[in-house]
């Protein structure tokens, strides 16, 4: 989480944030269900589910269950950057972006994400979550991370410095339109060279073999297409 060259490039920035606030400030369209998907679920969900074929829909919070949906699918292993990595992508309202983790029993780590025409990698790999038996009221983690931002045909058109940490606020029960969930209460801050292009601060809830019932972009759960294990362990402590 060291060493960066700051390169200024507002244009491609404003694109990318764009894209990671999902399309909000774009004009809502009409309605449309999400495309038909052909794939297997899986028999079993990790604790934080990385399964092939699973998939997650959400509206943005406050508005009507009837609204033009977000999808979240797991689209399974692939290569990012020459590294083995999972692939998670979002669509839905003009959005298209996939993010690309590793995820273990020691926590989640974001390596990077792309958009069409635009790549961002983050050095070192950003620690989203934690081991899966440290989630505890209390529980915080941070770290810095260089931001680097590049156009298909790989020239960097951005570079810069980020600091995040994440504060494990609360332990509770909340409904939304995909159910009621027991979800542990994150607030993640990003700041640096380039976290003026990210809220200042974001509400994450987050459900142990769910996955995020809210999640960063004020995205609200409505319906995924697996189910949970039974409650024997949620990870950490109440």
């Amino acid at each position: 989480m060291s060493g960066h060259m700051p390169i200024r490039s507002s244009a491609v920035w404003s694109l990318t944030a764009l894209t990671l606030m999902l399309g909000a400030c774009a004009p809502a369209p009409a309605q449309v269900s999400p495309p038909v998907q052909s794939s297997t679920v899986p028999a079993s969900v990790s604790f934080y589910p990385q399964e092939t074929g699973l998939n997650w829909t959400y509206v943005p919070e406050g508005e009507s269950t009837a609204s033009a949906p977000y999808l979240l699918r797991t689209l399974g292993p692939t290569v990012f950057e020459g590294q083995t990595a999972l692939a998670f992508q979002l669509t839905g309202r003009g959005a298209d972006q996939t993010w690309y983790r590793l995820i273990n029993s020691s926590g989640v780590r974001l390596l990077g994400f792309r958009k069409p025409g635009v790549t961002v990698t983050l050095s070192p790999a950003w620690t989203e979550a934690p081991a899966e038996g440290a989630w505890r009221v209390g529980l915080s983690w941070e770290g810095t991370t260089t931001a680097r931002v590049s156009s298909d045909d790989g020239k960097v058109q951005s570079e810069g410095t980020l600091r995040y940490r994440y504060d494990v606020q609360d332990r509770r029960r909340v409904n939304t339109p995909g159910g009621s969930f027991d979800v542990w209460v994150i607030t993640r801050q990003i700041s640096g060279e380039l976290g003026s292009l990210f809220p200042a601060a974001q509400q994450i809830w987050f459900a142990p073999f769910v996955g995020d019932v809210r999640t960063p972009e004020a995205l609200l759960l409505t319906a995924r297409n697996f189910a949970s294990p039974a409650p024997t362990s949620t990870g950490g402590q109440p």
